[in-house]
């Protein structure tokens, strides 16, 4: 059954075409009775007929990509907008665009469409017209990115044409690929832009949200140092150790995720640009890939350098694969660090209750009054989703063949939205769990008070054996360790210097 248009057509073979964004332009569709003339009329004043080598499509007018663009949208329905390429890849296209148009001028490029191109590209790095819909395309197109980087060339083409009086889609006196693509090629391209991005997206986003969850930590770190509370091993009552302490472990955590983010950033600044098609630099010019490199370094006042080894800058991904190593650590811990959060926070009455955690919305539709750790919630479902990521990354970046790997769409998709989640999810359980976490101090003096585990201040002075027993017949009696240590012929006075929690904290 088909489905209904908007306007109540039914779309047919030849409407559905026009829902997708333009039309295939056919020989014969005229003269076929007066209100065909009249239908395509009206279409024909929302496209422009654009040409590409495999002859001609019509695309809309308003827009700002041609015809290999358009042709990338009809072969490659797949998805909504979430699907499309991510907008800090198609930024940093700009960013290259802009660098190569410039040093390009070194290298016979008319200085005028050199001008031209630039500011072109000042719109395309503002994100202007990736939210205007001029950048189309989804993820899962050719794996070498080339719809991408043919979208950014029509793109910023007809952008410069525009600007010198020119017409849209002639391709004149700004031609996408002998002037915009100049000494390019979408495989060295493609990686270039999935380095820039992730590049800043992690400098821009990742470090400075997971220094503010690290410092936040640690100033509960800080609160919480004189606490003492019992410790858990195995999920099982163990010695003691402040909450401060408990809590220094999450700040070291986060901090050897900074250092390990910072670690893998060199390999990131590797520039593909300058390998062209496989590696060997055809068409391009001595000094040419260092120039534009030092270019872009200044655009993005990041260390950006040329890959000193172009062959497998394109081959390979393994720079994403490290750096997304790296994310999945960071959401390991993570992990980890939110599920000690929402157990240490469960109750309020009948769980372990050492800690009280922001009330921020009703947790139940129907148990009044309940309210559940939502933050924590939400952060480990992100942590598992950057894990799934991490097998699509690894997966990616396995099958790379000969000189090109062909799976660079998913690969930087998945790193930019892991880059996302954790920066995002970082920033938000900081301010809404983490920097109005409370101490229940009531609970966790009677928790530590009831612990058997205490006993392990006795082994130093009556040995393990003698202790375990102590403990044993606690338990089994349910008398505390005091009682029994005393039947043994410990004294009172023994005892309470023996099993001194404040003792118990390091050693001695």
């Amino acid at each position: 059954m088909l489905k209904q248009a908007s306007n109540g057509l039914k779309l047919t073979t030849r409407n559905l075409w026009v829902a997708c964004g333009g039309l295939r332009a056919k020989d014969g569709d005229q003269g076929k009775g007066k209100g065909k003339d009249k239908a395509d009329a009206n279409a024909n004043a929302k496209f422009r007929t654009e040409k590409d080598t495999f002859g001609e499509l019509k695309v809309p007018a308003d827009k700002l990509f041609g015809a290999q663009t358009m042709r990338s949208k009809l072969n490659f329905p797949i998805g909504d907008k979430g699907e499309r390429m991510p907008m800090p890849v198609i930024q940093a296209m700009g960013i290259l665009k802009k660098a190569c148009a410039e040093v390009n001028k070194n290298y016979g490029l008319d200085s005028k469409i050199s001008e031209a191109v630039s500011c072109a590209c000042d719109d395309v790095i503002s994100g202007k017209y990736y939210k205007q819909g001029h950048f189309p395309l989804v993820i899962w197109q050719t794996g070498s990115g080339t719809q991408s980087n043919m979208n950014t060339n029509e793109v910023i083409s007809n952008a410069a044409i525009k600007m010198m009086g020119g017409e849209l889609g002639s391709k004149s006196p700004v031609h996408p690929n002998d002037h915009v693509n100049k000494s390019q090629s979408s495989n060295d391209t493609f990686p270039t832009a999935i380095h820039i991005s992730v590049g800043m997206e992690l400098n821009e986003r990742l470090i400075p949200a997971v220094t503010h969850l690290r410092d936040a930590f640690k100033a509960k770190s800080d609160e919480f140092k004189d606490i003492i509370k019992i410790g858990r091993t195995h999920l099982m009552d163990a010695v003691p150790l402040t909450l401060g302490q408990e809590f220094s472990g999450y700040t070291q955590q986060l901090t050897y995720g900074l250092e390990r983010i910072k670690c893998c950033l060199p390999r990131v600044y590797e520039l593909a640009l300058g390998g062209t098609a496989v590696g060997t630099g055809l068409n391009t010019h001595k000094g040419f890939a260092e120039k534009v490199a030092k270019r872009i370094a200044e655009l993005t006042c990041l260390p950006f350098v040329s890959a000193p080894n172009k062959f497998e800058a394109l081959a390979a991904r393994d720079a994403m694969v490290e750096v997304h190593g790296v994310l999945n650590t960071v959401a390991v811990s993570l992990m980890k660090i939110a599920n000690d959060i929402r157990l240490l926070g469960s109750g309020p009455r009948c769980g372990i209750g050492e800690l009280l955690l922001p009330e921020n919305e009703p947790g139940s539709s129907i148990m009044p009054g309940k309210v559940n750790p939502t933050q924590c919630e939400s952060m480990t479902m992100l942590c598992a989703q950057v894990m799934g990521n991490q097998v699509a990354v690894t997966i990616g970046g396995s099958n790379g063949h000969f000189q090109l790997n062909v799976f660079k769409p998913l690969i930087v998709s998945n790193v930019l939205r892991s880059i996302r989640l954790l920066s995002d999810g970082s920033m938000t359980f900081s301010k809404n769990c983490v920097e109005g976490l409370q101490a229940n101090k009531d609970m966790i003096d009677k928790i530590m008070n009831e612990s058997l585990m205490l006993v392990t201040a006795l082994n130093p002075h009556i040995g393990y054996d003698k202790s375990a027993q102590i403990a044993k017949t606690a338990h089994k009696n349910k008398t505390t360790l005091k009682e029994e240590a005393l039947k043994t012929g410990i004294t009172e006075e023994q005892f309470k210097e023996w099993v001194n929690p404040k003792e118990m904290l390091g050693p001695k």
